[in-house]
């Protein structure tokens, strides 16, 4: 397939979906009830009791406020230790959202422009071999929005994914010479770790601060944030649950989630933050517009979640600038989900009700899945 056929092709698709968008009906903000409650309640119940290893924690999110929550099962089952509002879980991928929030601050300040390559800001991008001749080197939006090219992982090293957040920017440079272009830039879309990584080193240059003070102090303690952190603190360590591993025919086992507590070696702009519903649930209001002022310009929010860069084949779904778009017959529902050793989570909105949910679980490899929960609870919350 040429590359003219290929781009037409992404256009059209684009466009198809943000029509499918914009001309659904409008629909008035609908209150969280009781019954609406007591529905997500039974369901999130159910799934669990389907697959009872380890804990479930949901939340859902009304405008500005977490107007429920419930917690199911063990963030400890050997010390007995239940999951609760206050249990800490890793939110894997849900960390590129705010890495693409940093990327927006800086857009707005003026120091980078979407468009820039960056190799502008990061040249030891240019590691990665086999790029294909004559291809323009691949800007900021390409990488936040996934169609970089570049692959999901690296190939190499062997240790790329543990170690010390500390030492995460050495992992990724390590990293480069060993990862590959799986596809010409801005043809395709291809989930890249590898790439948001990159990114969150060509941020930190163009900020002039180390990128995990930069979402600390800009965005985590703006919006209140306090149990949010890259690694465990005093105020979070306590409560971060125990993360399972469940393989067929085997029990569950916790050492591989419990090696990368203190780092995720190269995985910390994709996927290395720690959080509370409490604190996600902030976050969502954030999404949702809710504020506060001063992290994002209100038209800046409207513009990111008004356009995807690529859609699935049946055009249901597409990828923006580190969010998932799903729509449910009228319902658009946006946000993330997240996977490491251990931890699942799912943190989806629809701005028409201005109505979120949360589903934290902290078991990988078992049939209960957060991202269906979550649908299922935001299809009953938002109708």
């Amino acid at each position: 397939m040429n590359r003219m056929f290929t781009t037409c092709l992404i256009v059209a698709s684009l466009a198809l979906l943000r029509a499918q968008t914009q001309t659904a009906p409008p629909r008035a903000a609908a209150p969280v009830t009781p019954e609406k409650i007591a529905q997500v309640d039974t369901l999130a119940a159910a799934e669990y009791a389907s697959d009872s290893v380890g804990g479930l924690t949901v939340g859902i999110v009304e405008g500005s406020k977490l107007v429920w929550t419930k917690s199911y099962g063990f963030a400890d089952a050997e010390n007995k230790k239940l999951a609760a509002r206050d249990t800490v879980y890793r939110i894997g991928s849900i960390t590129k959202q705010f890495t693409a929030t940093m990327m927006l601050q800086l857009v707005e300040q003026g120091k980078i422009h979407l468009t820039d390559p960056i190799e502008k800001h990061f040249p030891e991008i240019n590691k990665v071999p086999k790029r294909t001749p004559d291809t323009p080197p691949i800007t900021l939006l390409q990488v936040a929005s996934m169609t970089s090219g570049l692959a999901r992982e690296p190939e190499a090293p062997a240790d790329h994914s543990v170690g010390p957040v500390s030492g995460w920017e050495q992992k990724v440079l390590t990293a480069l010479p060993h990862t590959t272009y799986a596809y010409e830039p801005g043809t395709k879309y291809l989930y890249s770790n590898i790439g948001f990584a990159s990114l969150g080193i060509a941020l930190s240059r163009a900020a002039h601060e180390p990128y995990t003070t930069y979402v600390d102090q800009h965005i985590l303690k703006p919006l209140g944030m306090t149990h949010t952190a890259f690694e465990p603190t005093p105020a979070i360590r306590d409560q971060i649950a125990r993360g399972y591993s469940v393989r067929r025919g085997e029990a569950p086992e916790w050492t591989t989630a419990n090696r990368e507590l203190d780092g995720r070696g190269y995985r910390v702009p994709n996927g290395a933050l720690f959080s509370t519903v409490d604190d996600l649930a902030r976050w969502i209001s954030f999404e949702l517009g809710e504020g506060p002022a001063g992290v994002l310009k209100k038209e800046t929010q409207d513009q990111l979640y008004s356009q995807v860069y690529s859609a699935d084949t049946k055009f249901s779904s597409g990828y923006g600038i580190a969010f998932n778009a799903i729509r449910r017959g009228n319902l658009v529902a946006i946000g993330h989900g997240g996977s490491t050793a251990g931890f699942l989570s799912s943190a989806i909105f629809d701005r028409a009700t201005k109505t979120g949910v949360i589903v934290f679980r902290n078991v990988t490899g078992g049939k209960l899945n957060p991202t269906d929960l979550a649908l299922k609870a935001l299809e009953h919350v938002a109708k």
